[in-house]
């Protein structure tokens, strides 16, 4: 059982998104530290800095934005460097391309559009597809709006699907997905799907995929007959108040992205924004906090539908409409990460406990996701030691 959550969860996270600058103010800490803006007054700082300064302690690590929001207060930290070599600390307002967050956004539009009686959850996605795809159906059981969202639609991986591109090991499949996604557009993507052949029934099988979520993007927009970006700010950033999360960016935003890198401290390009509802929103540690909290009072019958059951065991590990959620004495850790060329991100609600971290960095190698959700485990047991333990 622990193999199968550990593989699940592990196969639960994405690859894909956007670079380029920002200033701030940086206090400089003894060369063994990371520069950081911590202030080192309360005791939540304290636990911050210890658990952050390991992190930074590997040496490909560029910057770090941790937020956290606990009992109605929220606490922003910065270590590193915007960018490397500029000695420019981030700032709560550095915005980072948050990958397969993304996810759990359009999760959250499609449980407002149930809220709306716009559509059902379990409704045959086909109903709202341009056209005839009797290919999205396996003996007679079509795939279901909420397997677009839990990775159980069985759709591959990325459209264009070219499972051939992916054989190359020595290439990072985020790498890969970004060349091959230059100048796709959302009719090649339709010609793709009607080639899509299910072998298996929707709604068993574990399979992630990019393209599920990319597709109910698309399927949103024809169900408000508006642009995917248009309903993000509409039902959820105008909402909250997080005036920088969007798709794309303004040109005052421009200069306040991170460049992301990679191991070997190369800067990564930017890649291209067709997969929209899957992994293209960007944000920073401010805006996400409002996120969080956000979730964390699952005060509204659409956020309340994103954290309920889709798939698994409702007592341990289940997945609802893109959040995975960790069940254990009572509590629930309900999280997401994301992951693409040189950024790596992770966000984690604890509903009973009133708190929840957020965590950017724009650095992105084979071991960041797992010290990510090991800084935030370090920083939430410190905080509370009930905090569920993510799997690492």
């Amino acid at each position: 059982m622990k193999a199968w959550l550990i593989s699940a969860l592990f196969m639960f996270s994405s690859e894909f998104i956007y670079p380029k600058r920002s200033t701030a103010t940086i206090a400089i800490l003894p060369p063994e530290k990371a520069s950081t803006d911590n202030p080192l007054q309360k005791p939540i700082d304290f636990i911050v800095e210890e658990a952050a300064q390991q992190f930074m302690t590997v040496p490909q690590t560029v910057g770090l934005s941790v937020g956290i929001f606990r009992d109605g207060q929220t606490h922003i930290y910065n270590y590193g460097e915007v960018e490397k070599g500029s000695q420019q600390l981030p700032t709560g307002q550095t915005i980072y391309p948050i990958a397969s967050i993304t996810k759990t956004f359009t999760g959250a539009l499609l449980a407002q559009a149930v809220v709306e009686k716009r559509v059902n959850l379990g409704d045959d996605i086909r109903k709202y597809l341009p056209g005839a795809y009797p290919n999205l159906a396996y003996q007679g059981q079509p795939i279901r709006l909420f397997h677009l969202i839990n990775h159980r639609s069985g759709l591959p991986f990325l459209l264009p699907d070219r499972p051939d591109a992916f054989a190359n090991t020595t290439i990072p499949s985020s790498a890969i997905a970004t060349e091959l996604l230059q100048n796709y557009t959302q009719q090649d993507f339709y010609t793709d799907l009607r080639n899509v052949r299910l072998d298996n029934t929707p709604g068993y099988t574990f399979r992630y995929s990019n393209t599920g979520a990319q597709l109910l993007g698309y399927i949103l927009e024809r169900v408000y007959k508006l642009p995917f970006e248009d309903l993000v700010r509409q039902k959820i950033t105008e909402l909250l108040a997080m005036k920088r999360t969007s798709i794309t960016l303004p040109p005052s935003d421009q200069t306040s992205c991170a460049p992301g890198y990679n191991c070997d401290g190369v800067q990564m390009p930017s890649i291209p924004d067709q997969l929209q509802g899957a992994a293209a929103l960007k944000s920073t540690v401010t805006d996400m906090l409002k996120y969080v909290q956000w979730n964390v009072a699952e005060q509204t019958e659409a956020v309340k539908l994103t954290h309920r059951s889709t798939w698994g065991d409702s007592t341990r590990y289940s997945a609802g409409l893109n959040w995975q959620i960790l069940h254990s004495s009572g509590y629930r850790a309900i999280w997401q990460d994301g992951n693409i060329p040189g950024f790596s991100s992770l966000c984690v609600n604890y509903p009973e406990l009133n708190m929840g971290i957020v965590i950017l960095s724009n650095e992105c190698d084979r071991s960041t996701a797992s010290r990510i959700t090991a800084l935030a485990n370090q920083i939430a047991k410190a905080v509370d030691e009930r905090a569920v333990t993510l799997p690492n």
